[in-house]
Order: structure tokens, then C-alpha cells, then sequence
């Protein structure tokens, strides 16, 4: 398989831990969004939106999307497993990841904002509170969903979570994961989230999420 992305972009950092997760080898091939080579022919014309990721599988589909690459790399290897067994847990799990995919990255994203600067004229401290308010707010719904979890799983006896959903990594530390890493690149407050920040930590002590960050990237200095 291929992985086309940016060594930044959370939602290729996504993908590169899923990938990590299950132990599937890929070809790494730098895709430099600042730079803009998302537009060059070569590569738009392949992907509908002309974003990162694309993943080209062994028979050279090419895949968009990275919570539908996550979703078709689960089916197609699935063990080790990225959603629970039960379709409760399985709910939980992505409604998690869907709080940071759909509701907190969109609009905190490398377009989103240079929008905001070239076209609305906007300047750079208010770029940048624009981008701290919608983070931290969305990671302050993680956390009261997190908690919500926990009580949930003491009412059915289940063991606290050491990650999101359990104490094996799931879609939503894929998701959670990369956040917090752009969080933490803009500064953005993330004291008070004892939940979520340890759910975090719990992750970045696996290898398969160190393997996949942006420092671990061939292209992190480009």
C-alpha cells in the first residue's frame, strides 16, 4: 500500500497510527500541503477533494477520507481490532472519534484558517484565538463525554478506561491523539481535561503511536 499525506495533518496522522496499530507495511510519500502540492495534477486528479490522506491499496484502489480508510482498513484486517466488540461500545467509540473528525478538526484546519487570514482579512491573534476557543471547547465536550463513559462502564462493571474506550486503542484515540498534538502546537490550554490528556499519555507510551508521529515522519523537517 501507498499512504499519500502530510506530516502534519492530523488526519493523516490517523491513518499512520491505525496502520501502526495493525502492523501493516505501507510506502510512505510525502504530500507537502503548505507548499500546495495537493493541487499538482499529479495527485489532485487522482482524489475528488485533492486533500491528504489517500491510501492506494495492494490493487491500486485509491481511498479518500481518512475515517473511511480507517473503517475499510478495520474490515479488511481485522485484528487487531480498532472498534469494540459490541455495538454499544462500538457507538461509543465512534461518536468519540466523530466529536474530534467531524465537530473540532473542520473548522480548525490548514485551509480553515489561511481562509481566515487571506480572504477575511483577519489577523493573526484572533486567527489564533479563533482556533484556541473551538479546540479547547471541543476538547471540554470530549472530556464531560469521557466522564459520561466512565459511569457508564462502572454501572456495567467494567474496568475504568486507561484509553478512550478501554485500555486497547480504538478509532477515537486515532482521532484524540493527533488533536492534541495540533493543540499543543498552538498552545492551546489543556489543563483541567484529566480524562482526555490521560487518555493521551496512556497512548503515547505505545509504539505504535510514536512510530506514527509527525517527528517520526521522514518528511517532519520539510
Amino acid at each position: 500500500m501507498q499512504l499519500y499525506n502530510y506530516f502534519r495533518s492530523s488526519a493523516s496522522f490517523r491513518v499512520r497510527i491505525a496502520l501502526q496499530i495493525k502492523g501493516l507495511p505501507y510506502d510512505y510519500i510525502p504530500v507537502h500541503l503548505v507548499k500546495g502540492e495537493h493541487q499538482a495534477p499529479a495527485y489532485a486528479s487522482r482524489i475528488g477533494d485533492a486533500l491528504v490522506p489517500t491510501l492506494v491499496t495492494d490493487d491500486g484502489a485509491a481511498l479518500s477520507q481518512s475515517m473511511a480508510i480507517i473503517e475499510y482498513l478495520e474490515e479488511t484486517h481485522p485484528t487487531p481490532a480498532l472498534l469494540p466488540a459490541t455495538p454499544l461500545a462500538r457507538a461509543h467509540v465512534r461518536a468519540l472519534a466523530q466529536m474530534v473528525a467531524c465537530e473540532i478538526h473542520p473548522i480548525n484546519n490548514l485551509r480553515v484558517l489561511k481562509y481566515l487570514v487571506r480572504e477575511l482579512k483577519v489577523d493573526e491573534g484572533a486567527k489564533n484565538a479563533w482556533y484556541h476557543h473551538w479546540v479547547r471547547s471541543g476538547l471540554e465536550a470530549f472530556e464531560r463525554q469521557l466522564a459520561l463513559l466512565a459511569q457508564e462502564r462502572e454501572t456495567q462493571g467494567l474496568p475504568p478506561s486507561l484509553l478512550c474506550w478501554g485500555d486497547t486503542p480504538t478509532l477515537a484515540d486515532c482521532c484524540l491523539v493527533p488533536q492534541i498534538f495540533n493543540g499543543q502546537r498552538f498552545n492551546v490550554d489543556l489543563g483541567g481535561l484529566p480524562l482526555t490528556m490521560g487518555a493521551f499519555d496512556a497512548c503515547m507510551a505505545l509504539p505504535a503511536f510514536q512510530k506514527a508521529q509527525p517527528s517520526a515522519c521522514p518528511d517532519h523537517e520539510a
